[in-house]
């Protein structure tokens, strides 16, 4: 038996990276996933890659009638939610004197107000049917600390860890477990942005960050995707029945807490 079997998950910016990676895990242990992207041509084709025990769902995690219209199209095709991995987020860099609101606002949409309010249509549908479920918000290393030209986001991420403590909390009386993941570097698409803010930034050749980043992990590299699939799919099962509003940093020793 796999771990998952019979299980549905739900995952927000899941049509490529780090979502599309723990769909593949997820299916691969038996579960049914509803991959949720703004990008429903790209979710599209994840989902036609992972075969039938995936769906395209359009999800704009910035507006609360797409919030509402995914869940509802999520929760009829795989007959109920069981787990949620808020995935959808965005990253932007700055000094201090150079951040906008127009940048903050765009960044605590999709990192902070988008979980939240994806979070909570979620979880009122697993009240509503009495089973519980397991929510995974993804965090980052760079909630635990501040940077000098990473404020915005680090603040984003450290709403996430600390929304995860309080929903933990709030909802574990009924039997859904609210818990994040904190990455480190993960090597990928993503990177080549923050790459390119920095190097915008700091004077550096593009690739420069990144590689002096990937050379200062303690394991030795940058993480990958699948570095991360392993924890998405333990705090998904019964093996994390009593885990509640944790934040478990998956970074190659990057960060100890």
């Amino acid at each position: 038996m796999r771990r998952l079997d019979g299980k549905t998950a739900l995952i927000t910016g899941a049509a490529r990276g780090i979502g599309l990676a723990f769909a593949r895990a997820y299916v691969a242990e038996g579960a049914r996933v509803a991959i949720a992207d703004v990008n429903i041509g790209a979710a599209e084709r994840a989902s036609a890659g992972l075969g039938p025990a995936a769906v395209a769902i359009r999800m704009d995690v910035t507006e609360q009638a797409s919030i509402e219209a995914a869940v509802a199209a999520a929760d009829s095709a795989l007959g109920g939610i069981d787990i949620l991995i808020n995935n959808a987020a965005l990253f932007t860099a700055a000094p201090i004197a150079e951040i906008t609101r127009a940048d903050y606002d765009r960044i605590f949409a999709v990192n902070v107000a988008g979980a939240l309010f994806t979070l909570q249509a979620v979880a009122r549908g697993m009240i509503a049917r009495g089973r519980g479920g397991k929510i995974i918000n993804m965090a980052s290393q760079a909630g635990r600390r501040g940077e000098a030209l990473v404020a915005v986001y680090c603040a984003s991420k450290a709403a996430v860890i600390s929304l995860t403590q309080s929903a933990g909390l709030d909802l574990i009386r009924y039997g859904i477990n609210v818990n994040a993941i904190a990455p480190g570097v993960v090597d990928g698409e993503h990177w080549d942005g923050v790459d390119a803010f920095f190097a915008k930034y700091e004077g550096r050749a593009p690739g420069q960050k990144k590689r002096e980043v990937g050379a200062a992990v303690p394991f030795g590299r940058m993480g990958r995707a699948e570095d991360l699939t392993g924890m998405a799919v333990f705090l998904a099962t019964a093996e994390a029945d009593y885990i509640v509003a944790q934040t478990y940093n998956v970074d190659g020793g990057n960060w100890m807490s």
